[in-house]
Parts: structure tokens; sequence; C-alpha cells
């Protein structure tokens, strides 16, 4: 496994989910060329530095003993891989303090690195509420490597924070450097809201909600197809969003016992929040985690899934594969997995390796909405 080799530490860093062979490495040369700059220019053990976006906490790892660190992130992965990289690093999980992007990070920060996002909506909402959290002196650097790092993250910067400055591209990574300037408090464009005719449901979107400005075309052509089941049946909406497929089956079903379940934070308030509007009291389980791997086994009749095909930029069906493997597991026999998916993903082929049957129930043009019986 590679090493991070910086100044202040060389940690044995790891991603999550756990893959066997894994390919990709926990770090990248933006991660170095903060962690070399910062070092450069002077850190006190008792600067209180915020961490925003690091993916598997290899800022936060390197920093912790050296500094007062705070690390914020809309990750659950993210947050698991901090905690065991601070472990198999022999450093106290409790040396470096975690907050879930659905809450604000409390400073004053003297010192704020930031790993640019992939949603810059993200970015804007965290920079947003650093008004009032930077330290008077505060510096301000975001990191990225140069392939995924738009203009408009500078524009964000210049916009929210102050003056910014770009470094020199070193190993195809660069920094921005903001100067704090006094700025009016800013609104928040975020959370947006959209409006679903079928069922009729207003839906609630924080920044980092994967399609927060309308109804992605997938979920659009699984929702008309959405079983429908008398009897208290315990089903899981997994990789939620902001809950739709849960709270379009709730309102079908009115005695199934819904669970959704996403990796982001962001996700998970945007689902608590649409289903108290559009069910109440109605109990339900909502929480951030990996995926179902905290779900029982033989605990669930039916599970929903529109599988993401990404995580961060990395593209490939690890992810997918992955929750169809803890479906299989979470499901009762004869349990239910629905799935809608692209065509040319050929879903249909890799879920027959792991069920006992899989039927086509629906399709469009683009997509497929397969049901695969355990």
């Amino acid at each position: 496994m590679p090493i991070l080799d910086t100044p202040f530490a060389r940690p044995d860093l790891i991603r999550q989910p756990d893959q066997a062979n894994e390919p990709l490495q926990a770090f990248d040369a933006a991660d170095e060329y903060l962690l070399n700059h910062l070092h450069e220019q002077g850190l006190s053990a008792d600067a209180r530095v915020l961490v925003l976006n690091d993916a598997f906490g290899a800022l936060a790892t390197s920093l912790a003993g050296h500094a007062q660190v705070t690390s914020s992130g809309d990750s659950h992965l993210g947050f698991m891989a901090l905690g065991k990289n601070l472990a198999r690093n022999a450093l106290n999980t409790d040396a470096v303090h975690f907050v879930p992007a659905s809450a604000t990070a409390q400073g004053p920060f003297d010192c704020v690195l930031i790993r640019v996002p992939k949603t810059l909506a993200l970015l804007e909402e965290q920079l947003i509420r650093l008004h009032d959290q930077l330290a008077p002196g505060a510096q301000v650097i975001a990191a990225g490597m140069v392939k995924h790092l738009p203009r408009a993250a500078g524009d964000l910067l210049e916009r929210y924070i102050g003056p910014v400055q770009a470094s020199l591209a070193v190993k195809k990574a660069r920094l921005l450097f903001a100067t704090p300037e006094p700025k009016t408090a800013p609104r928040s464009p975020y959370p947006s809201l959209y409006q679903l005719e079928q069922p009729r449901i207003e839906l609630i979107n924080h920044a980092n909600v994967f399609c927060r400005e309308g109804l992605d075309i997938g979920t659009r052509a699984f929702l008309p197809h959405l079983p429908r089941t008398l009897g208290e049946q315990r089903v899981a909406d997994l990789g939620c969003g902001n809950g739709v497929l849960g709270i379009a089956y709730a309102l079908a079903n009115p005695e199934a016992q819904l669970t959704l379940v996403d990796e982001s934070y962001m996700a998970v308030q945007s689902a608590q929040e649409n289903w108290q509007a559009a069910l109440g009291a109605r109990p339900v389980e909502i929480r951030a985690g990996d995926g179902l791997s905290e779900q029982p086994a033989d605990s669930l009749d039916r599970v929903l899934c529109n599988p993401p095909f990404h995580q961060q930029q990395v593209v490939g069906d690890f992810l997918a594969w992955r929750m169809f493997t803890q479906a299989k597991a979470a499901l009762v026999r004869g349990g239910e997995l629905w799935i809608v998916g692209n065509r040319h993903l050929a879903y249909h082929a890799k879920l027959k390796r792991l069920f006992r049957g899989v039927e086509q129930m629906a399709a469009t043009p683009k997509f497929v909405v397969l049901k695969a019986t355990k």
C-alpha cells in the first residue's frame, strides 16, 4: 500500500469501502502539495484547522497531533475511512473532531483546507457556512487535481472568502489561496425544492443531493413500476438520496415498514425532512451508513435501489455490485431486490450471478427496471 510521505507524517492509508486488491490509493498529489505547502508556511500545535472534503482522511490523519483538527464532509464512507486510518497509524480516533456536512463546524478557525468536491453546490454551501467562522489572519487554501479543478471553484472562493491566487501546477495538482476579506452575511440558495406530480409531494434537497433541481430520469422511469403489496413488508430504500423512492413506496403501501439509508449526510437530512413532510409521524428508520452492511441478515422482504455508478471522480460498477451483494444478504429467502439502471450497464447479467431469478419489469429506451429474487 503506498505511503503518503509528508513533513508531518508518513501515514499508511486505506480507502473505503474495502476492496480486495484495491487498485486506487487513498490520497493524491493534491494532498501532498497542500501538506508540503502548509509545512513550509509553519503550523503551530494550537492552530485550529478545519479540513473539508478529506475523502479518506489523508489530510486529517497527517495533521493529527500537529494541530487542533476538525474534519467535515458529506461522506459516511469518508468518516469510516478517517477512523480506520487514524487507528491503523496508532492515533487516537478522537485526535480529529468530525462534523457531518449536514451540520456546521464551529470555529473560529486559523486555517481552512479544502479539497474541492465534485459537486460545486456542496463547496458553495461550505463556503457560505464559513462566514464568521474564520479567525483574524486565517488561511483558506483549496486544492485539487488540475483536471478536476474548474474555474468556477475559484469564482466561489472569491465570492464568499476574498481574492484568489492560484499556484503553479505540481504533479498535475494546484492550490488556490483565498485571502479573507469582510463580506456581508451571505444567503444560502440551499436547500432547493421541486414538486413531484405522482405522488404529489414536494421534495427538499440539500446542497450535495444528486439531481437536487429535479427528479433524475432513472427514478422517473422507476416510480410508475414500484410494487404494491398488502401487509407489513419490511422494505429498504438503498442509496435513498432525498428519499423519493422510499416515500413513494410508503404512500402506496400504508402498512410497509421502511428503512432509508444513504452514505451522504445531506441526503439523509433531506430524506428525513421529506419523510416528515409527506408522512408525518409514521415510523421509519433513516440513517447514514455503508449501504446495508449494518442490516441484519434475512431481515428484509424487499430492497429498492437506483444504484450509483461512481464514487467521487471514479466511475465503475464496484459500488453497485456491493449494494447488490448487501441486498442479497439482508433479504429473506424469496425476498426481492428491485433496481433501475441504464441498459448499457448490463445489470441483468450481474444480478443473475447472485440471485435465483431475475425479471425485467419495465423498460424505456434508456433504462430497465429489474426484479431479482433471492
